[in-house]
């Protein structure tokens, strides 16, 4: 399959992990930073709606976007769709004092991916459960996964590096798009 994508993000680890995991299925990415004003929800397919429709307006053309979130079981699934705005705050040394340390460090990290083809929103979303760790390990440049172990590993996202791209929720939800897109009719 030889795609060609727009993907809508700020983030250019989010952008680059994306061109990685789609590139090996011969999905061709164009990656574009562009900051968005998220909704400030705990709805995340609300937010990624949203994201999806403010860059449509920039570029007119078929795109996608996601938004990955953590959910604490000790808060009762929140930030969810805030998460940006609890890591920005917290960072990992605080975020790990308050959620890593206590009996419940239980937390699901989820994307979802929002694809706008011009006519209409197709979501897809990835889960993966795990647990938030004691203390910050590996490198702490892609926000929260230097704090996210998933469940039956040792290590931190950031620890297992490319082995994320295989297990990881953003993983789970590109593969449910590269499904749609196969069985999606094409224009010749």
């Amino acid at each position: 399959m030889n795609v060609q994508l727009r993907f809508v993000s700020r983030n250019p680890h989010k952008i680059a992990e994306t061109k990685k995991i789609l590139g090996s299925l011969h999905i061709d990415v164009r990656g574009t930073e562009l900051a968005i004003e998220e909704l400030q929800t705990t709805d995340s397919k609300n937010l990624v709606r949203d994201k999806a429709l403010k860059a449509f307006r920039t570029y007119a053309e078929p795109l996608f976007v996601e938004h990955t979130g953590l959910y604490l079981a000790q808060m009762n699934g929140l930030p969810g769709g805030l998460t940006q705005i609890f890591w920005d705050t917290l960072k990992a040394e605080r975020f790990c004092d308050l959620f890593g340390r206590g009996q419940t460090t239980a937390v699901e990290a989820k994307t979802i991916l929002c694809y706008l083809d011009g006519k209409r929103f197709h979501f897809f979303e990835g889960t993966i459960a795990g647990k938030i760790a004691a203390a910050p390990k590996g490198p702490p440049d892609f926000q929260w996964d230097c704090v996210f172990v998933p469940d039956g590993w040792t290590q931190t996202f950031a620890e297992l590096g490319d082995a994320k791209n295989e297990i990881s929720m953003r993983r789970k939800a590109l593969d449910k798009f590269v499904s749609f897109l196969k069985d999606a009719p094409h224009e010749s």
